[in-house]
């Protein structure tokens, strides 16, 4: 490509190749400016319909103006390229400046309130990054940072491998094994909803800076795993060490504010980037004076509750017993119960922890009895915290109904996540088949049957 003329830009040089292309510096032979020039992979957008949906996203993340933003210029297409041209931004991403250690504790967070400014700014317009890393974030010489690839990301989504896929964990790591590049840098750094292939909001992209926030004052990602699915499940389900433990002397507001861009839920975190770069404003000003506010009992209560879910083994259940070990140890040293009657009051405690403990499974199963009366209901699953229920039509009835009951069924959970709910009727013959086949299958309509596998067995 050196060399080679794509309208009115001349390639120069290659920057460098990731998951969706080859990123070339060039020359604007118009305006004489150097430019940055993306050329995307052609089975990216070999599918017209996928290619349009694409320029009309780049063009709307075009319209987004912001210091903190690299700059879309144009998208184009010659000779089956499709190319987008940026704003050429010389400097260190992020990822090499947490490498080299060249980060300090004020200047990360002199980074996190730039990209959050920039983020304020393109969700106000509807735009989402959806792959916020420390790779897209680039640092200038003068200390600004440019956050990269604004847009490109749902580019990476396809509808037709999701009506292919059997669950949409196995989409989203499918879709990470074959783009290369993205298997552990873009996994680790996605919200839950996204690592499930759910509907994204801006509170995504706050999820996806608190990781890379997160990387800058520790120099270690938050979620990790030997694989994309261990790494999947840990984003999904495991508590954040704090950074309070891994880097001592760090400002307990720090954590707070990180803390609250990790919350598994989207509406627990930053309702929007502009409060997130309230807090950290805040936070810098404090760090500039010296000042080192004090926690609240609350707040002291709190960050011990995250630092034992992360730390003890179990988490919240592994806390529950422990209190418990310790009330049983504390009547046998001091007071002088018999051991018959304690034994009774451990087996009654048992008893208790075992019955709350199975209510979930109780409650879903409710649920279940429920929602099968529903002739329109083909199969209900259940796997990793979440119901699916399968539909012949999803209509707005069954989701008023269904997220009731659902509401119905957190509400009486005293332990363990919740429920959450999927109602789908996108499936095709093959993909619902090979549900079927899979464990977690808690109903099936009589009416259907399980059609033999063309698979060979070996």
């Amino acid at each position: 490509m050196i060399n080679k003329q794509l309208k009115h830009y001349t390639i120069e040089d290659l920057l460098g190749k990731g998951g969706m292309g080859e990123v070339y510096k060039a020359l604007d032979t118009k305006l004489k400016r150097p430019v940055a020039v993306k050329i995307l992979k052609q089975e990216l957008t070999k599918n017209p319909e996928r290619r349009k949906r694409f320029l009309q996203e780049a063009r709307a993340a075009a319209a987004v103006v912001h210091p903190a933003i690299a700059q879309v210029y144009d998208v184009d297409e010659v000779d089956d390229l499709t190319f987008i041209v940026m704003e050429y931004v010389e400097g260190e991403t992020v990822s090499k400046l947490i490498v080299n250690r060249e980060l300090d504790l004020l200047g990360a967070v002199e980074i996190a309130i730039q990209v959050s400014e920039g983020l304020a700014e393109a969700h106000k317009k509807g735009i989402i990054h959806r792959d916020i890393k420390s790779d897209n974030i680039m640092v200038t010489r003068n200390g600004h940072a440019k956050l990269l690839d604004f847009g490109l990301a749902k580019l990476l989504e396809s509808k037709e491998a999701n009506d292919a896929s059997t669950m949409d964990i196995q989409h989203t790591m499918t879709m990470a094994r074959t783009i290369a590049g993205t298997v552990m840098g873009t996994i680790a750094y996605m919200s839950p909803e996204q690592a499930r292939g759910q509907e994204l909001n801006q509170t995504s992209d706050i999820f996806s800076l608190g990781v890379v926030l997160y990387e800058m004052v520790t120099g270690s990602l938050p979620f990790q795993g030997d694989s994309p699915l261990d790494t999947m499940h840990s984003i999904a389900f495991d508590e954040a060490k704090p950074v309070t433990i891994i880097r001592k002397n760090l400002p307990p507001q720090l954590h707070r504010i990180i803390t609250r861009c990790l919350r598994k839920k989207p509406e627990d975190r930053y309702k929007d980037a502009s409060s997130l770069t309230e807090d950290l404003n805040h936070l810098k000003r404090d760090m500039d004076s010296g000042i080192r506010r004090s926690l609240s009992p609350g707040e002291h209560l709190q960050n011990f509750v995250d630092w034992a879910k992360s730390s003890v083994p179990m988490g919240s259940s592994g806390i529950l017993i422990a209190v418990l070990v310790i009330a049983v140890t504390a009547l046998l040293i001091f007071t002088d119960l018999s051991f018959g009657l304690l034994f009774w009051i451990a087996f009654l405690i048992l008893f208790a922890y075992r019955y709350v403990r199975n209510r979930k499974g109780r409650m879903v199963k409710n649920f279940v009895t429920k929602v099968r009366t529903t002739k329109e209901v083909k199969a209900i699953l259940f796997r990793e915290n979440q119901l699916t229920v399968i539909v012949e039509k999803v209509l707005a009835k069954y989701y008023i109904r269904f997220n009731d009951l659902i509401d119905t069924v957190n509400k009486k959970i005293y332990i363990g996540d919740p429920v959450e709910l999927a109602i789908r009727d996108d499936l095709t013959d093959e993909a619902f088949q090979a549900l079927l086949r899979e464990p977690g299958v808690l109903y099936v309509r009589d009416d259907i049957a399980l059609q033999k596998s063309d698979t060979p067995t070996g």
